[in-house]
C-alpha cells in the first residue's frame, strides 16, 4: 500500500510560514532543492490543498522557460507538471496540469488511492495535512528544520491535537546550509 508523506519546511520554533504567510526564510539551495526533486520524483502523487496548488500552479507549469532559472528549478518543474495532483478544494471546478479535484477529505477514497499501485504520496500545505492527521492519514513525516527562529507565524501543528501521536525516528540528515531533515514515521503505518 502506498504510503502518504508529510514533507514541509518548519522553523526552529515550529512555523511553516510567517506571520505574512511569507517563506522567504526558507534556506533552498542548490543541495537541498537536488534531494527534494529526488524525493518529488520517487513520489506517484502530490496531494494538496486548493491555496498550495494554486500557488504552485503559479510558478511552475513554467518555470523552466524562464533563462534565469537553475537546473535544479527547472527539473522541478517537469516533476510538477508530469505528477499526478489531487487538490482538495470546495470551491475549485476544474484545474490543470495532470490534476484532479476532490471536493473533501474522505478517509475510505484516501485508502483506496493508497491501495493503487505506485509510489508514496506526497501531502502538501498544513490545513490539509491537519485534515490528514484528523483522519490518521499519514504514514511519514519528513519534517525540513531551518534555522531560523520566527517568533510567530502559522504552526504547522495544532494545539489543539485531542491525543498524542506516537512516531519512530526514522533518520536525520544535516544539509550544508545548516537545514536539518528530520524523517520519522508511525509504528503501525507501512512498516518499521
Amino acid at each position: 500500500m502506498r504510503k502518504i508523506v508529510l514533507m514541509m519546511s518548519v522553523s526552529l520554533d515550529g512555523f511553516f510560514e510567517g506571520p505574512d504567510r511569507e517563506i522567504d526564510w526558507h534556506l533552498v539551495d542548490e543541495e537541498l532543492h537536488r534531494h527534494f526533486n529526488e524525493q518529488a520524483r520517487a513520489m506517484s502523487a502530490f496531494l494538496d490543498g486548493r491555496v498550495s496548488y494554486e500557488l504552485m500552479a503559479e510558478f511552475w507549469p513554467t518555470a523552466d522557460s524562464d533563462p534565469s532559472s537553475t537546473p535544479e528549478t527547472a527539473e522541478f518543474a517537469e516533476i510538477w507538471r508530469s505528477m499526478p495532483k489531487y487538490v482538495f478544494s470546495r470551491t475549485l471546478d476544474r484545474a490543470d496540469w495532470n490534476t484532479t479535484v476532490m471536493r473533501d477529505v474522505v478517509a475510505e477514497d484516501i485508502r483506496a488511492l493508497q491501495a493503487e499501485p505506485g509510489g508514496d504520496m506526497a501531502v502538501g500545505g498544513a490545513d490539509l495535512a491537519a485534515s490528514f492527521m484528523r483522519l490518521d492519514l499519514i504514514d511519514e513525516f519528513r519534517l525540513y528544520v531551518h534555522p531560523v527562529v520566527l517568533g510567530r507565524g502559522r504552526p504547522l501543528f495544532s494545539s489543539s491535537a485531542e491525543t498524542p501521536m506516537a512516531l519512530r525516528l526514522s533518520g536525520t540528515h544535516t544539509f550544508g546550509n545548516g537545514v536539518v531533515l528530520l524523517h520519522y514515521r508511525r509504528p503501525h503505518h507501512g512498516g518499521s
